[in-house]
């Protein structure tokens, strides 16, 4: 078995911060800064990476959207009705698909896959590739649809 990279730990680490938030019902940016701030006195909790860090704060500020397209994208399952990991590990990967142009889409699939393997039941991994799988076809667009608005600028939807 290959040894874990930094982002898979980055990853890994974003998906329990995200766990542990929505289970506490706290912000999971609160629970960063709580996190980066305890560091300072005990380091066994663990430095929080760079890439945890924009992770949990993507996937908190788009997290209305994120939710909206993995519902369309469930079927016979509620989001609500998913283990709390696996919805932490598919919001995870849908920020990822439509935000991190230098991460492919399949390396995006194939991380939440190995994710849902180390974290949840035996058939949450196929289970994450399925919902995945449906929505892949979605990343070029929306990673296109990014790089072609000007920085700092936003989409008016107020039509």
């Amino acid at each position: 078995m290959k040894k874990p990279g930094t982002r898979h730990k980055a990853r890994k680490r974003a998906v329990d911060l995200l766990f542990e938030a929505e289970a506490k019902n706290v912000s999971p940016v609160d629970l960063v800064a709580e996190r980066r701030e305890l560091v300072r006195s005990d380091e066994s909790i663990g430095v929080v990476a760079e890439y945890t860090e924009r992770i949990v704060a993507g996937v908190t500020a788009d997290g209305p959207q994120i939710d909206a397209v993995l519902t369309s994208h469930l079927k016979e399952w509620t989001l609500p009705r998913l283990p709390a990991v696996d919805r932490a590990i598919l919001r995870l990967a849908a920020w990822e698909l439509f935000n991190t142009p230098d991460v492919p889409p399949v390396v995006v699939v194939d991380e939440a896959v190995e994710l849902a393997k180390e974290l949840s039941t035996d058939e949450s991994p196929a289970f994450v590739n399925g919902v995945l799988g449906r929505m892949v076809h979605l990343a070029p667009q929306v990673r296109a649809a990014a790089a072609a608005q000007p920085r700092g600028e936003t989409r008016d939807t107020s039509d």
